[in-house]
């Protein structure tokens, strides 16, 4: 495990990446934190918003009792609002916000409200900040994430295949577009860090086919590279049978049937990776306490197949996986955007 000291470095790192996010001294900055939240990263956002000489304010609200049938992982979709209207408003009223939830606003249903009245938010990852450290902001990929949304903003269908039996069809009219570069600067809107990723939120009853997750692909929820193959038979934006022999397989399908809920199995957000200074095998050298992945929902030339909320499908669930692939084709009305798991250069 890595040391939790606070160090100048980190300091200077967070700062760095706060002046990305247009902070300048004056600015009402809030610190959203819970009780499980990583100390180490609330403090030091503290202190780097304190040395660019913004007033900073901590929200802290108490970690909510477990109600989910299974432990919670990486979903973007925190719950330590509660709906709190004194909390929604000191948010709200802020220049800027610094999420340093466990789960992350992503996906909160609190986070129109949050942003309605101009309010940035920053999503710091809950990762140790030896990551974060790693995966600082770099300006250059900002006009690449543009460039990709761009690219699917424009198209009316998704093509995803594969060697190893990946053949999935997305149709993204009527779907919503995000990317992230790793930090924001125009108000009304949230980015979490680390970043590189396009998406695309599609509408229901989008998605259909087949997508084979292969040895070493990735179950974020569970921190796992795969060990054996798993094929995910997807109709109408569900997941209808999980096959494979291996434990892999096995884990996947006790996880969400634990659920007991429809809307788990569900396509969350379709997407690849864009980040050339992100890795695929980082995760081997992370204890899984100091790790949570988004690095490698980034890394570039992965297809992210996400399951769990959409609010553009009308679907909101806690049960979530993120899924890169390595060694994919993605392509755009026939157009390689990525070709067996390299980002083709437009």
């Amino acid at each position: 495990m890595i040391a939790d000291r606070i160090e100048a470095k980190w300091i200077d790192l967070f700062a760095g990446v706060f002046e990305h996010c247009a902070v300048s001294a004056g600015d009402d900055c809030t610190i959203l934190s819970e009780t499980q939240s990583r100390p180490l990263n609330v403090q030091l956002a503290e202190l780097a918003l304190a040395r660019l000489g913004a007033r900073v304010l901590h929200v802290r609200t108490l970690t909510p009792r477990q109600h989910a049938p299974v432990a919670i992982r990486s979903t973007g979709a925190s719950d330590a609002l509660q709906g709190s209207l004194p909390a929604i408003a000191a948010l709200a009223a802020s220049t800027f916000v610094v999420d340093c939830t466990v789960e992350g606003l992503l996906h909160a249903p609190e986070l129109p409200k949050l942003l309605a009245d101009g309010a940035r938010i920053l999503m710091i990852s809950n990762e140790h900040p030896e990551a974060l450290e790693r995966l600082a902001p770099d300006p250059a990929l900002e006009p690449k994430v543009k460039a990709a949304m761009r690219q699917l903003k424009g198209a009316r269908a998704m093509r995803v295949t594969s060697a190893a039996g990946t053949a999935l069809s997305i149709d993204l009219a009527g779907s919503r577009v995000g990317g992230v570069w790793g930090y924001t600067a125009r108000p009304g809107t949230i980015a979490h860090w680390p970043g590189g990723i396009c998406l695309a939120f599609p509408k229901a009853g989008s998605v259909r086919g087949t997508l084979v997750l292969d040895r070493g692909d990735v179950n974020l929820t569970f921190k796992r590279y795969l060990e054996t193959p798993v094929q995910l038979t997807i109709d109408d934006d569900y997941v209808t049978a999980i096959d494979g022999d291996g434990l892999d397989a096995e884990l996947m399908r006790s996880y969400l049937a634990a659920w007991n809920d429809r809307d788990a199995y569900a396509v969350s957000h379709v997407g690849w990776g864009l980040n050339p200074g992100a890795r695929w095998d980082s995760m081997a050298m992370y204890d899984k306490r100091d790790f949570n992945g988004t690095e490698l929902r980034a890394f570039a030339g992965n297809f992210l197949y996400s399951t769990g909320a959409n609010e553009v499908a009308g679907r909101h669930t806690l049960g979530h996986f993120d899924l890169p692939l390595r060694g994919c084709t993605v392509e755009l009305d026939g157009v390689a955007v990525v070709r067996d798991g390299r980002l083709v250069d437009a």
